[in-house]
């Protein structure tokens, strides 16, 4: 009888460890949403982060979290099955509660690129479409591949990753940002900035000697950067569109799709 129990135990374990497909979800970051709907979870998001705008249909989604904090109340109101949350963005408190009150909160944390095809494969175990999850990680290492092969550069070129003016704001290679300008055959000269995030001075910039200045905007904002460095430094400014600049998700990749053919076409 001991034998037969062990017997179903053992049986029983591969069931209890596989997630089943969650049919209440809910997005505490833009970038998950994306990472969301990617891997097929699309129908079953119930609620989301502000700014949760791609695709389209996710700014018709309810917003239950946003700078100031989120918002526990309406979350248990939903009554998902499922919270994905961002430990770098997210207050840990208002996270703990839903664990407390019996709610699974998952956390995706993509720092560079790897991460995003590995956040995928972690949903698959939750999306009512696996597949469609493991395929769009295969397919974002793919392509994400693809640019590292095709545009690498024996000697990169020297740029410089710029957000703001007042303060100066730039990248380290601690950042995925870094990792596109990498993937694409540049080089950060910020890369070794002891912080992600750090602050430096228009002479530092300066000194490092960039021939490309790489900013999320449009042409307005390339306009007020190239004239922020007037007669000051020869540098080229590429503008990529912010929200895949700036997102740890899927689209990442087309940042890099559309930062590669510009850096190639330099002398």
């Amino acid at each position: 009888m001991r034998r037969f129990c062990l017997l179903l135990i053992c049986l029983s374990l591969p069931l209890m460890a596989t997630a089943a497909p969650a049919q209440r979800v809910i997005s505490l970051a833009p970038n998950l949403t994306e990472l969301a709907f990617a891997a097929g979870m699309g129908g079953q998001l119930v609620g989301v982060s502000a700014y949760s705008d791609f695709p389209p249909q996710a700014s018709k989604l309810e917003q239950v979290a946003n700078w100031q904090g989120i918002n526990v109340e309406r979350i248990v109101t939903l009554k998902p099955d499922l919270v994905l949350a961002w430990r770098g963005g997210n207050p840990q408190r208002p996270l703990d509660q839903l664990t407390s009150l019996g709610i699974r909160v998952i956390y995706l944390d993509p720092q560079n690129a790897q991460d995003v095809a590995k956040a995928l494969e972690q949903l698959a175990a939750y999306s009512p479409e696996p597949a469609k999850a493991q395929q769009a990680a295969r397919d974002f290492r793919q392509q994400w591949q693809a640019l590292k092969q095709k545009y690498h550069r024996e000697k990169p070129v020297p740029a410089f990753i710029q957000f703001g003016t007042q303060p100066l704001f730039t990248a380290s290679s601690a950042t995925m940002q870094s990792e596109v300008l990498e993937v694409c055959g540049a080089k950060n000269v910020f890369a070794d900035s002891r912080v992600p995030w750090p602050q430096v001075s228009r002479e530092q910039v300066l000194s490092r000697q960039p021939q490309v200045i790489v900013i999320s905007g449009g042409k307005s904002q390339k306009a007020i950067i190239e004239g922020y460095w007037h007669s000051l430094l020869n540098a080229q400014v590429i503008a990529l569109e912010p929200d895949w600049f700036s997102r740890a998700g899927p689209r990442i990749l087309l940042a890099a799709q559309q930062l590669c053919p510009q850096l190639a076409a330099l002398p």
